[in-house]
């Protein structure tokens, strides 16, 4: 049973010569759009460089002790001492909120999100444990040791606006795409056809610590561990597919683009559940729900 999708390298939307110009650590794949690798996730950075005080965006907040991190990035690509207009979050799991009390604090930014994260990002609920059961690498077998207890920026939370636009970043919708969390967001943009897709897939088998370590170009469903409804995730591949995206960007692995791209989110939406699926896992047969409420663990 297939459990990846090769992609070539030559998929990979990354300009080493524009790289290696840089100081930011950052990579840059539009004139307004960039991504930094911080351990096993990724930050992005919306905004054109120079942008200044509140002429940017940040799209998730890493794992715990990178905020200096983000702050050097987002200093060297935008300005010193420039502030983001806002911090979108795709979901609330602890490796996308690692630094997000500290930098809105710090940055007295509001932050977005779903209203099905909200439990998560006030302190209210806790997400499903990670399942270790679920096999692939020795990340997933750490799974239970992740935390899972919520952040509380409740006094910055604003929910995402129910027209779809994003907050301050015009040209920009959020499409939810739950399976991995039941308020998970992506971003598109039709313009160009970029697609932000959080964790509703990954181009690195997330579940393994080689695999995250070397980083080489595989389409794979959501990181396996925590995903707690897979025929939701399916569903929201599906739809991600339908867009025909020119350039994907993931929070695990690189960004894609151009025809090869479309080519493996097509394949991994109709391979879905050969690819994607675990054989045994606790969500696989017990999904959890943000309807009766069991997507919601006590804190």
């Amino acid at each position: 049973m297939a459990q990846q999708i090769p992609v070539s390298p030559d998929a990979v939307a990354v300009d080493e010569a524009l790289d290696a110009a840089r100081h930011d650590k950052t990579h840059e794949v539009a004139p307004d759009l960039a991504w930094r690798r911080l351990g096993l996730v990724n930050v992005v950075f919306w905004g054109p460089p120079g942008a200044g005080d509140r002429g940017w965006v940040l799209i998730d907040a890493g794992l715990p002790g990178t905020a200096g991190f983000i702050r050097s990035a987002a200093a060297a690509r935008f300005g010193e001492g420039a502030r983001p207009a806002a911090i979108v979050m795709t979901h609330g799991h602890f490796d996308h909120v690692g630094a997000l009390e500290t930098l809105a604090e710090d940055w007295d930014v509001p932050v977005h999100a779903h209203p099905l994260e909200r439990p998560y990002l006030t302190g209210a609920a806790s997400y499903p444990p990670g399942d270790p059961t679920v096999g692939g690498g020795l990340l997933a077998r750490l799974a239970p040791l992740f935390p899972p207890t919520p952040v509380d920026v409740g006094a910055r939370l604003h929910d995402l606006p129910s027209d779809g636009s994003v907050p301050f970043m015009p040209g920009w919708r959020w499409l939810h795409t739950p399976g991995h969390s039941v308020g998970h967001v992506s971003l598109w943009r039709e313009a160009d056809r970029t697609l932000i897709a959080g964790d509703a897939f990954v181009t690195t088998a997330q579940e393994s610590v080689y695999a995250v370590a070397v980083q080489a170009p595989e389409m794979h469903g959501p990181p396996k561990y925590f995903t707690v409804d897979w025929e939701a995730s399916e569903d929201s591949v599906r739809r991600l597919a339908a867009l025909e995206p020119e350039l994907a960007l993931t929070f695990h692995g690189q960004p894609l683009h151009g025809p090869e791209l479309r080519a493996s989110l097509h394949r991994l939406a109709h391979e879905f559940r050969a690819v994607a699926v675990p054989p045994q896992g606790r969500y696989v047969t017990e999904p959890r729900h943000a309807a009766d409420g069991s997507a919601y663990e006590s804190p």
